[in-house]
């Protein structure tokens, strides 16, 4: 009897099963806690060394830009996800009142209707700041997304009304984030979408 073959090919076995378990921790990474939360990543970050003084708005620099790009691509992906999903509560704190409202009645004429939206994200193919200004006590960002996404509108049938759930569409939006400048509140908010 071969039991020590049977001993190596165990441990080979466990061998392997380790070494794939940790390149895929390593690819994937683990949870830690500190995964991306929509809210504060779309804050603008103050300069560490001085938190003490007021960020200067009227210096959107190439940094503070890059910075406001990085929140505003994932606050994109999640509005228009969460939109899709008929989940707008989630995404609130990063809407103004005017734009959940329009969101809000839109769900409501859908789910009226009896109509499901199917939404596939696929990516952001460029997310470029159009303009940046002042307006009173608030600074407004102005940005032009290209994104692809793969949506369809069907009834209560599942027969499908608009889009093609098979086809990849290049979407072009242009939306404005307003902050205000008094305010310690770090985050964004979503005032105008146009496409």
């Amino acid at each position: 009897m071969n039991y020590s073959f049977e001993y190596i090919d165990i441990i080979l076995l466990a061998m392997i099963a380790g070494f794939i378990f940790l390149r895929l921790r390593g690819i994937l990474g683990r949870r830690t806690g500190h995964e991306e939360n929509i809210e504060a990543s779309f804050a603008h970050d103050l300069p560490k060394e001085t938190p003490q003084k007021k960020f200067n708005y009227n210096n959107f620099d190439d940094e503070a830009k890059a910075n406001f790009l990085k929140g505003a691509k994932i606050a994109y992906e999640n509005i228009i996800t969460d939109f899709a999903s008929g989940n707008i509560k989630k995404i609130k704190p990063i809407l103004s009142e005017k734009v959940y409202q329009s969101f809000n009645d839109a769900l409501i004429d859908r789910n009226s209707q009896g109509q499901i939206s199917e939404t596939t994200f696929i990516g952001i193919n460029s997310a470029t700041i159009k303009e940046h200004k002042k307006n009173g006590n608030f600074l407004e960002v102005t940005v032009d997304f290209v994104s692809e996404i793969i949506s369809c509108m069907k009834d209560k049938n599942k027969k499908i009304l608009s889009g093609d759930p098979e086809k990849v569409k290049k979407v072009f939006d242009t939306w404005v984030f307003s902050k205000d400048i008094n305010s310690s509140n770090p985050n964004w908010k979503l005032i105008s979408t146009q496409n």
